[in-house]
């Protein structure tokens, strides 16, 4: 087992709590200087005070764990690759600031992307196809991703209010239609009506909830439950929006609309319960998707959410992409990183499911940095309903480091342990490490190229070797 040293995090945690090394290190049952030794890593947190810690503060134990460390350095050598490729900035530095500084770490890239946006928008007034306010963000759906993955897709008060409504108001498979519609009548006066030209709409004057007649089971009790959070929890939604975006400005509306989807999705599928016919079923998820009755992205978001402390399930990434590669759903709560550079790794088998409808793709995944994840994908079209109307389609995955792996029914008959087995894949070819790829689409970022008229490569950019970096 790997030694954890959690030095900056053990401190700021005794300075949010207002206490003295003497005061915390009695409260251990350790002396001032070992604590000393461990808030400056020259100690690693050991298993009993970690424990203790628990005990005392109510704290989660993954507060301590390396895995937000690869999160950060991740996001850290994206935002900075022009800075490591000029030998401005070495990996080294950056390991050190996402481990021991991650605070810091953070406040950097947040500047980033200020930056990266701030030069984005100027770049759109250069072309005179900006809007008229200038302090308008680029992308506000893309901040909403950035809410839930720096929240690692687990909002706490939400997933246990929505859990104790959804006993209180007898959700079970099978009647979930019938539970949410006596709840919207009875407590709210709300009635639902079939409407032929939206998905859904809400008149608040009314008192009605349409609801298109082409919507299946699954998301009809989806809408509902996403109206019944706006109705009956809209107070703690606000306040989670209002932690990150001030009401009142272009994001804060989707943020809210967010938490309640999140709502949603946990008084549908109850913690406790669907963590429990998880476990059961090994994670298969279109068996999942049968018992619950509701469709197979729903299921696969709804996995990537069990992180509740003493109670979790696999820690998955999930996204969602379509067949150019855009990606229009992105969260994680494991170290997986998505590229915010645009694109993504045509090794990746989530565009492999495109070329088999319908069917769940299994792969094996190495990154760069040598982490193994075990990734399933497939993919989910969605159809107007009427002919030559156009449908869309999306492939849908679902991954998890290779340590859990062994708890999903997906390896039953793969060779967990066997390295080089893993597909090799990267965050993006602009960013990748992997200069020997045969399927890199541009130039590796910062690397002089070897040109020779005389002879060609299969890779497709060969790079001059100007001795180790």
């Amino acid at each position: 087992m790997s030694k954890t040293y959690a030095g900056v995090r053990l401190r700021r945690l005794r300075e949010e709590r207002r206490l003295s090394q003497a005061q915390l290190a009695r409260m251990l049952a350790i002396s001032p200087s070992y604590l000393n030794q461990m808030e400056h890593d020259s100690r690693p947190l050991t298993v009993p005070v970690l424990l203790r810690l628990t005990e005392a503060f109510g704290v989660d134990p993954g507060l301590f764990s390396e895995r937000d460390t690869g999160r950060v350095l991740a996001d850290l050598r994206e935002a900075l690759a022009d800075e490591v490729a000029a030998a401005r900035v070495s990996p080294t530095d950056l390991s050190e600031l996402a481990s021991r500084l991650p605070a810091v770490a953070a406040v950097l890239l947040d500047l980033g992307r200020r930056n990266q946006a701030l030069t984005e928008r100027l770049a759109e007034v250069a072309e005179h196809r900006g809007t008229d306010d200038p302090a308008m963000p680029r992308s506000p759906h893309e901040e909403i991703r950035e809410f839930f993955y720096r929240r690692q897709n687990y909002l706490p008060t939400a997933d246990t209010a929505a859990e104790e409504l959804a006993a209180q108001i007898g959700i079970r498979p099978g009647e979930v239609l019938r539970a949410l519609a006596t709840r919207l009548a009875e407590r709210h006066g709300v009635r639902i009506a079939a409407d032929a030209d939206q998905l859904h709409r809400y008149d608040p004057l009314a008192r009605v909830l349409h609801l298109s007649n082409r919507l299946r089971p699954g998301q009809q009790a989806f809408r509902m439950a996403t109206q019944l959070a706006l109705l009956e929890y809209g107070g703690e939604l606000t306040r989670l929006a209002s932690e990150d975006y001030e009401e009142g400005s272009a994001i804060w509306p989707l943020a809210r609309i967010g938490v309640a989807n999140y709502f949603a999705a946990a008084l549908i599928l109850p913690y406790r319960e669907f963590h429990a016919a998880a476990e059961e079923l090994r994670y298969d998820i279109e068996r999942l998707a049968d018992r619950f009755g509701l469709g197979y992205e729903t299921v696969c978001h709804r996995l990537s959410t069990l992180q509740r402390p003493r109670l979790r399930g696999v820690p998955f990434s999930f996204v969602r992409v379509d067949r150019a590669g855009n990606m229009s759903k992105r969260q994680s709560a494991t170290g997986f990183h998505f590229s915010r550079a645009g694109g993504t790794c045509p090794l990746w088998n989530v565009y492999e499911a495109f070329a088999s409808p319908g069917r769940i793709h299994v792969q094996i995944a190495a990154m760069p940095d040598g982490q193994r994840h075990l990734w399933t994908a497939r993919t989910v079209t969605r159809h107007r309903g009427g002919w030559g109307e156009p449908g869309k389609t999306f492939a849908i995955g679902l991954g998890c480091e290779i340590r859990h792996a062994s708890r999903l029914v997906y390896s039953d008959g793969l060779d967990l342990d066997n390295a080089s087995a893993a597909t090799p894949i990267g965050m993006g070819c602009r960013i990748c490490e992997r200069l020997d790829c045969p399927q890199r689409a541009v130039p590796p970022l910062g690397r002089p190229l070897a040109v020779d008229e005389n002879r060609s490569t299969f890779v497709p950019y060969p790079v001059l070797d100007t001795g180790p970096r």
